[in-house]
């Protein structure tokens, strides 16, 4: 039947997965329910920029860039490199935030240090939440999972943003795009445990506490207490994490819950919701290096397939369906990252739908 619907409609289209819709360029005559997607084959940092134009964007205005820095350890991380003639037109910064998880990227300065380690050398670095987090209410907005978003601090002092992101695997969900870029990339730690947990943490051998006080001197919400033994006010709890990095024994962790049928994915589009509301930005996705984890992994492994090239769009939910697409062509399969890691993430896409983000159908124009 749906063979029959598009060839009457005379539109070429391609069918994988659930409800992907490629339009041939020749049948697109700029239908408002079809995205424009640009595509390149080669990655090379000229053409990043060439892709940046397409989108014919003003470069007024403080810019970020989004990226990922890449995990200490991680080989599949972007080269740096090829976001340098991107930098120097629009005289951006890179934009990241700390992670949950204690490690190098759970603290500013290692953060930083790890970013230096890598190539991240040639333009500014702002860590949005290394001055605390904002709340953002959601009243209004038609979330089902939240009535606040935790975001970095400094995630309003920016115009616009360029969402740049590594197109790869990931093993809660599915595949990391742009979707999976904001709503993780934006957070602050305890935005991050709101997505992956609950909204306050879980104390791990309390018995071993050695009464170091370092908790509850940090705690800026008064909640922790050592007195008989240490616990946590969960009236009081703010959710914000930072306990998670400020004992030296570990003890405080993601409070573990189990997360029913797409909730987590649900989770994950609405805090990109929030922040795709609030400010205005256009997407770039590098479809390289293309494994089964994410670059926050410290042994990702190896590519599943070949470099691809590179896409970039105006919308957001476009830019990540054409993404899987060409992912799943190269694949030669339906769903490439349920074969390859056992986990799909079309459910994010099946959800941003419904938000209204943007448009599942769309046109690769390929730029030459």
């Amino acid at each position: 039947m749906k063979k029959k619907l598009f060839a009457f409609i005379g539109l070429s289209v391609l069918t994988v997965g659930l409800f992907a819709q490629r339009i041939d360029e020749k049948d697109y005559h700029g239908q408002k329910d079809v995205s424009v997607v640009y595509f390149i084959r080669e990655i090379t940092p000229e053409n990043v920029l060439k892709l940046y134009e397409a989108l014919n964007e003003d470069n007024s205005g403080k810019i970020g860039v989004k990226l990922h820095f890449g995990e200490k350890g991680n080989k599949n991380f972007l080269n740096p490199e090829l976001t340098r003639p991107l930098m120097e037109k629009t005289k951006a910064t890179w934009v990241e935030t700390n992670v949950l998880y204690v490690g190098e990227r759970r603290y500013t300065d290692r953060h930083l240090a790890l970013a230096a380690q890598h190539g991240f050398t040639f333009a500014p670095i702002d860590i949005l939440d290394s001055e605390g987090e904002i709340d953002i209410p959601t009243d209004g907005m038609g979330l089902k999972h939240y009535k606040n978003v935790k975001l970095g601090k400094n995630f309003v002092n920016y115009d616009k943003y360029i969402i740049y992101t590594h197109f790869k695997g990931h093993g809660s969900a599915g595949f990391g795009g742009a979707i999976k870029n904001l709503a993780m990339g934006f957070a602050s730690p305890g935005g991050k445990m709101a997505q992956h947990a609950s909204d306050y943490p879980q104390i791990n051998s309390p018995e071993k506490c050695v009464g170091c006080s370092n908790c509850v001197n940090n705690c800026p919400a008064a909640a922790l207490s050592i007195e008989g033994g240490i616990t946590i006010d969960t009236t009081k709890c703010i959710g914000c994490a930072k306990c998670i990095a400020e004992c030296p024994l570990k003890l405080f962790s993601p409070k573990q819950v189990e997360l029913a049928g797409s909730t987590f994915m649900e989770r994950l589009v609405e805090y990109a919701y929030v922040a795709w509301k609030i400010k205005p930005m256009v997407f770039i996705n590098v479809l390289a290096n293309i494994s089964a984890s994410c670059d926050c992994s410290s042994r990702a492994p190896k590519p599943f397939c070949g470099d691809i090239g590179m896409v970039a769009s105006k919308d957001i939910l476009a830019i990540d369906q054409a993404s899987f697409d060409l992912v799943a062509e190269q694949h030669k399969c339906e769903d490439p990252f349920l074969k390859e890691s056992g986990k799909s993430g079309l459910s994010q896409l099946d959800y941003a739908q419904k938000l209204g983000m943007g448009n599942r159908k769309y046109v690769l124009i390929e730029i030459k």
